[in-house]
C-alpha cells in the first residue's frame, strides 16, 4: 500500500486508466494542481478549503473513498508538521462596521423611517397639486388669448363696418 494520499490517489487513477487531463475536465481542477496532489506538494495547491475539495473531488473522480483521501491528507499534514488548513473552528471576526451591536433603538429607526415616508409622500402630493394647479391655469389663459383674439376681430369688422 502506497504511503501517502497523493501515491494511493495515483495508483487508484492508474488503476483505471483515467489520465489527468480527463480528471481535469471531469472536475475543472487545473492538471498543474492534480499533478501537486500526486506528488504530496501542497503548498503549490491555493491552500484552505480548497486542498480539501480538490482531494475530496479527485477521489471521487478516482473511484476512492473521498473520507479516507481527507483523513489520508489530514494525516500527512500531521506527520509532516503542517498547518491542517481546515476551515477555522473559530469564527472569524470582520472589523466592518455593520459587524458592531447596535446603538441606536429599532423603535428610533422604525420612527425615521415613518417620518421619512411622510416626508416623501408630502413632497409627492405637493407636486402633484402645483402640477394640477399649472395644468388648470394655463387653459384659462389659452381662454383668455382665444376671447381677446375674437374681440379683437369683432371690433376690427365693427370698426370697418361702421367708420
Amino acid at each position: 500500500m502506497a504511503a501517502s494520499i497523493g501515491e494511493q490517489l495515483r495508483l487508484a487513477r492508474e488503476e483505471r486508466g483515467i489520465g489527468l487531463r480527463e480528471i481535469c475536465d471531469q472536475t475543472r481542477i487545473s492538471v498543474h494542481y492534480l499533478e501537486a496532489i500526486e506528488a504530496n506538494d501542497y503548498k503549490r495547491l491555493p491552500g484552505g478549503v480548497f486542498n480539501r475539495s480538490f482531494i475530496k473531488a479527485y477521489a471521487k473522480c478516482v473511484g476512492y473513498d473521498e473520507r479516507e483521501a481527507i483523513e489520508g491528507y489530514t494525516r500527512y499534514l500531521r506527520e509532516h508538521g503542517e498547518s491542517i488548513d481546515d476551515v477555522n473552528t473559530h469564527p472569524h471576526h470582520s472589523k466592518v462596521y455593520t459587524d458592531t451591536p447596535a446603538t441606536r433603538s429599532p423603535i428610533l429607526t422604525v420612527l425615521l423611517a415613518i417620518l421619512i415616508l411622510a416626508l416623501l409622500t408630502a413632497a409627492a402630493l405637493a407636486a402633484l397639486h402645483w402640477f394640477q394647479r399649472r395644468a388648470a391655469v394655463t387653459p384659462a389663459a389659452d381662454q383668455e388669448k382665444i376671447y381677446t383674439s375674437m374681440y379683437n376681430e369683432d371690433l376690427l369688422q365693427y370698426r370697418q363696418c361702421c367708420f
